[in-house]
């Protein structure tokens, strides 16, 4: 898609040279990329604790096997 952005230049230039990127289309995508993958994990990290699982160990390890 195209799309016509207002980026301060500067930023853009020390994003690419962080990066290592020549494009500034690579350098908006990786940009997006990790910022979304940040994200997610922020929110994985929010829920940890918020599920409670009550789990009977010794009586799961006591089930017979399907194997023959």
């Amino acid at each position: 898609m195209r799309t016509t952005l207002d980026i301060p230049q500067e930023l853009v230039e020390e994003a690419q040279k962080l990066l290592g990127f020549k494009s500034k289309t690579d350098t908006v995508l990786v940009s997006l990329q990790e910022l979304i993958r940040r994200k997610r994990i922020d929110e994985l990290k929010q829920m940890a604790g918020a599920l409670h699982l009550e789990l009977d160990v010794p009586s799961s390890r006591r089930r017979k096997s399907k194997r023959k």
